[in-house]
């Protein structure tokens, strides 16, 4: 026997229905006595008292026993409802939603990302609640839930979306400067568009053959692509990384650039890195092999002719466009429409200069954006230093073509 599957809205309304309903019984009863005691004991017409009665049992017993059901009676069904919310119904799609100020994030098993959630009709869906920063709240009125999501506990809501259409997520917590603007949508679809949307290809970028040679000549086996510690430093975000190391026994910093891993590869144990061993052997590689690595390092693993990151998506996914219009209108931060190439006010190490939003001004503004702080905002931006080179180059060429 099939059995149906109660929703969020059909745990929550009756609860609320009940206890309005109680509510609304007692204001309009409490209300008519009390204009019947100002009528029926006004001076004028009892001026003295005329009962000398010094208690009654049934009517002590009515007003203790009905307000004690009464409260009995809400603490179920709100227990009953909470309960409800709080137990996912077997086999519901799990989906990550990442909050930032100020803007979400929806991740789907298979990998695709959206900046709104979108959902199968009929069907439960649990929404595990993440913070990378500040206290945000998950907030779907037509849904009935509501749920904190605050930094380093996990936490979730489910739903039913029982009828197609497009329903408003809220932040429920204040959470900043551009709170209000923290707010995108339920999309409920019909098993039909909903796979098509999720399973709809993208084209996938094929591996950079500078990868293939750092596996066939062991790179991999003590460097991490990952950022995880090994024998020697990991190669994630290794281009254009501040490193200290000892040369000849001094310690000095250096940037990795295309002279210093071209020496690394020659010279392994001339600059080794602050915290690591000198283990790695010498490499004899052709002229191609080394153009082919450094080029690796430069475009963080990208490889060329491959399909383009999307520099759009990834400002939706790092919640760029929470606080940046692309249409020209005000926001928490500038506009991008129009900001390549424009003449912009700044502040910078407490001296005002006009600068020019080029390259060089666009990437610091991404890595260190409270370095330069535009005229007329605030130094809220947080550095966003998991964003991968293809990522960051995708990102300014969008902006460079956004007029």
């Amino acid at each position: 026997m099939k059995t149906t599957l109660m929703t969020t809205n059909e745990a929550i309304d009756p609860v609320f229905i009940f206890i309005f309903g109680a509510s609304l019984v007692l204001l309009l009863g409490i209300t008519a006595v009390m204009i019947w005691f100002v009528y029926r004991y006004h001076r004028s017409r009892s001026p003295k008292p005329t009962s000398a009665a010094e208690g009654n049992f049934w009517l002590e017993a009515v007003w203790i026993v009905l307000p004690t059901v009464l409260v009995l009676a809400m603490f179920y069904y709100g227990w009953a409802g909470f309960m409800s919310l709080r137990n996912v119904p077997a086999g519901a799609m799990a989906v990550d939603a990442t909050a930032r100020k100020w803007s979400w994030n929806f991740s789907y098993p298979g990998g695709r990302n959206s900046p709104k959630l979108y959902v199968p009709v009929g069907k439960p869906v649990k929404v595990n609640l993440t913070s990378l920063d500040v206290l945000h709240g998950f907030y779907i009125p037509a849904f009935r839930v509501k749920r904190d999501v605050v930094p380093g506990m996990a936490n979730h809501v489910w739903f039913v979306a029982t009828k197609p259409g497009s329903y408003d997520i809220f932040c429920s917590s204040y959470c900043g400067t551009g709170h209000s603007q923290m707010i995108t949508t339920v999309e409920a679809l019909s098993d039909e568009k909903f796979s098509a949307w999720l399973n709809e290809p993208t084209a996938a970028a094929p591996p950079h053959p500078g990868l293939k040679l750092l596996e066939q000549y062991g790179c991999l086996g003590c460097h991490s692509t990952d950022g995880t510690t090994k024998v020697g430093p990991t190669f994630k975000r290794l281009w254009g990384r501040v490193s200290v190391v000892l040369t000849s026994g001094t310690e000095h910093s250096v940037t990795v650039d295309e002279a210093y891993l071209k020496r690394s590869l020659a010279e392994p144990n001339a600059d080794i890195v602050k915290g690591f061993a000198p283990a790695m052997p010498p490499f004899t590689l052709k002229d191609a092999e080394v153009t082919t690595l450094v080029d690796y390092f430069r475009s963080g693993g990208a490889a060329k002719g491959a399909a383009a990151v999307d520099g759009k998506e990834v400002a939706q996914k790092k919640g760029c466009l929470g606080c940046h219009s692309i249409d020209g209108s005000k926001s928490v931060g500038p506009t991008f429409k129009g900001l390549y190439g424009s003449q912009v006010k700044v502040n910078k190490g407490g001296k005002p200069l006009t600068v020019t939003a080029d390259i060089p001004f666009l990437k610091e503004s991404i890595i260190e954006p409270t370095a330069t702080i535009v005229e007329g905002y605030q130094p809220i931006m947080p550095p966003f230093t998991d964003l991968s080179a293809a990522e960051i180059a995708a990102l300014l060429k969008w902006l460079e073509e956004l007029k």
